[in-house]
């Protein structure tokens, strides 16, 4: 008789190569010849493109950023579906599928939502989600979903004589974007969200002059000259949560925060603030993220410090300067700043 563990990896890898789909198992605890194992299954990268979405309006405005809107025009995004539950441990232990939403069935479960959607915002439509696999799926216990923009910029056309904004075409844009998880649970009959994290992802930002990093520990393994001004270039993925989820999908947005205020915000702090490192430059940006929105509880960096190497100076002008790439590898920072309550 095969063995447990045998009968389970084959399971999983049937399943998984059947349904194209992203399985989790962790085994927690392991008393003699039992165990218990934590289960999860799901539909990843299913892309949606909504055509003529509600726009988003009446976004309250911040010096930093002249962003307060969007048309909607082309809604596009991907989303993870990643659901939880006891109830589908059978199709694991047994191949018992009775109580199995198939990962198919999730991606048209999305596809049809975003047709359904009125609202505005990423974040919105991830509520939308949540509550509706819960309302439907009565043996799903909780699930997680993530969402990523897949950002499209205007194209500028010409339209007799004059060079305008198009009201139809698109062009697909690879820099940075709106992401966004949420995690959700019943309490009683009803959804609820238990768990969240918006963000902007992949902000690459290069800044020529106004950034130093000197007095750092100098020993026999040192070779990196003090710069009191160099060019720095960071990539950078920032994190927030709201004090209050219902931010996230009320009605005209009254406390919703844009992630495109928030990239434009940290442009500005980058822009303006001398640092002395990235350290210090990713404190003040958190310090202004969170003077500037009192509903945002918390906000996190992860940066990578991808700063070009020198490689020549001009003789007539000093400040005329050429970089080239550096040793592949490359320094991570990290900061969380949590408001205290």
């Amino acid at each position: 008789m095969l063995c447990a563990y045998t009968i389970l990896f084959n399971l999983i890898t049937l399943l998984t190569l059947y349904n194209n789909t992203s399985f989790i198992v962790h085994e927690r605890e392991h008393m003699s010849s039992e165990h218990t194992f934590a289960i999860s299954y799901g539909k990843v990268r299913v892309p949606v493109y909504r055509v003529y979405a509600n726009p988003l309006a009446n976004i309250g405005q911040i010096p930093e950023s002249q962003f307060s809107g969007r048309e909607n025009t082309l809604f596009a995004c991907e989303v993870d579906v990643e659901v939880f539950g006891d109830n589908f441990l059978p199709s694991y232990t047994e191949g018992d599928n009775t109580n199995v939403v198939a990962t198919d069935s999730m991606k048209n479960f999305v596809l049809r939502q975003a047709l359904a959607f009125e609202g505005a915002t990423y974040e919105g439509f991830l509520v939308l989600l949540g509550q509706n696999f819960l309302r439907t799926y009565a043996q799903m216990e909780g699930l997680q979903l993530t969402i990523r923009e897949l950002p499209f910029n205007v194209s500028r056309v010409s339209e007799n004589g004059s060079i305008v904004d198009s009201d139809r075409l698109f062009s697909r844009s690879h820099g940075d974007f709106t992401w966004a998880t949420l995690n959700f649970a019943r309490s009683g009959d009803e959804p609820v969200i238990t768990a969240h994290h918006c963000g902007r992802m992949n902000i690459e930002l290069f800044k020529v002059t106004g950034s130093a990093f000197t007095h750092f520990v100098r020993d026999e393994y040192t070779t990196l000259q003090e710069r009191v001004d160099r060019p720095l270039f960071i990539y950078l993925d920032l994190y927030w949560k709201y004090a209050d989820t219902t931010a996230l999908s009320e009605a005209n947005h009254p406390h919703y925060v844009p992630s495109e205020q928030l990239r434009d915000l940290l442009q500005s702090v980058f822009h303006e603030f001398v640092s002395e490192s990235i350290q210090h430059l990713v404190y003040e940006m958190g310090q202004r993220i969170l003077a500037r929105f009192p509903q945002l509880t918390e906000v996190s960096f992860e940066a990578q410090n991808r700063t070009r190497d020198p490689a020549a100076v001009s003789s007539i002008d000093e400040k005329v300067k050429v970089y080239t790439d550096p040793f592949s590898a490359y320094g991570m920072i990290k900061l969380t700043i949590t408001r205290n309550t």
